[in-house]
Formats: C-alpha cells, sequence, structure tokens
C-alpha cells in the first residue's frame, strides 16, 4: 500500500510539473523534490523520465475521459444534446485555472519524435476520443463522418482556448457542432 501512495505522490507531483511548465523543462530532481520521495525511490518505480512521462499521460487519459463521460452521463435529454455536453464540459475545463491545453498534444510537441511512448500514448488518447465522440454521435442518429468532424471541433477548440486564454471557443465549436448535427445525413437503420 505504501508503494501505491508513494507513486501516486509522485504521480501528481509530475502532473502538476509537466503540465504546468512542459515535460522538457522539468527534471526528475523537480520532481523528487515536490513528491518528496528520494531519488533512489524514484528511480525504483519509474527507471526513466520516459517511463514517468508514460505513465503520467496514462493516468491523465484514464482521469480525463471519465470526468468527460460523468459529465456527459448526468445529461438528461436527447442524444444529440448528449453530443453537445461535450462542449459544455470543454468549456468548463477551459476555465480552469491553469488550462494549458491538450497534455497529449503539448508532450507529443515536446517529444512525440523522440519518444514512441508518448507518441503511442498521445495517439491512444486522441483515437479514444474520437471514438467516444462517434459513439455519441452515432446515437444522435447522425451519420457520414459527422463523429469526425464533431472531433475536429472539439481538438480545435482545445487548442484555440489555449492559446487564447479563454473558454470561448468551447462555445463556438459547440455552435457549430449543433449545425453539424441538424444538417448530418442520418444514419440508415439496419433491419
Amino acid at each position: 500500500m505504501e508503494t501505491e501512495a508513494t507513486r501516486e505522490r509522485i504521480l501528481d507531483a509530475a502532473e502538476r510539473l509537466f503540465y504546468g511548465q512542459g515535460v522538457q523543462a522539468v527534471g526528475m530532481d523537480a520532481v523528487r523534490s515536490a513528491s518528496g520521495v528520494t531519488l533512489r525511490r524514484l528511480y525504483q518505480l519509474f527507471p526513466s523520465k520516459g517511463a514517468l512521462v508514460e505513465a503520467y499521460l496514462l493516468r491523465r487519459d484514464a482521469r480525463w475521459r471519465h470526468d468527460l463521460a460523468a459529465y456527459v452521463d448526468t445529461v438528461d435529454a436527447p442524444p444529440g444534446d448528449r453530443v453537445l455536453a461535450v462542449f459544455d464540459w470543454l468549456h468548463r475545463w477551459f476555465g480552469e485555472p491553469g488550462f494549458r491545453g491538450c497534455a497529449f498534444i503539448n508532450s507529443f510537441g515536446e517529444l512525440g519524435a523522440t519518444s514512441p511512448e508518448v507518441a503511442g500514448a498521445a495517439r491512444r488518447h486522441k483515437e479514444a476520443f474520437r471514438q467516444y465522440v462517434d459513439a455519441l454521435v452515432a446515437e444522435a442518429g447522425a451519420g457520414g463522418g459527422t463523429g469526425a468532424q464533431v472531433t475536429l471541433l472539439a481538438e480545435g477548440a482545445i487548442t484555440t482556448a489555449a492559446i487564447t486564454g479563454t473558454p470561448e471557443p468551447a462555445r463556438q465549436a459547440r455552435e457549430a457542432a449543433r449545425l453539424l448535427l441538424r444538417a448530418a445525413p442520418a444514419v440508415a437503420a439496419s433491419g
């Protein structure tokens, strides 16, 4: 149990530092100091910085997707409104103190060319998000690639919000998604 608590403390510190300052700007010694563990213990649990970055991204992926789905699941409305709830959740996230955009895009931008683990974690996260949005869009009865288009609206909103420092891109992307859903061809019913 002590090992798991120590691991979580390290990951909490790594997440604050990596997300707040960037992966390359933060050394293992900074993670050690912020987590309050010895460097020896840190390397016992995470044998390399790459292993720590990958663990940080995997944990962030699970939490991010869980929080999004939990929010959308509280929406008691027609399926199309559940798609739009994704953008409501994004708006809320964009307004959080310390929002710096997508941890996966940020990490990929820093290390994607040199770290297959980071590139893989980013690709898996983006694919899982696309599949989630595809499922919501299918529930809403829209076909014709609408899920991929709505996903691109969300991804663009995330990047734009990080750059502009305002949550407004979520509202703009929500309106575009609403129009897209209304204009999308219906999914053919299977017989």
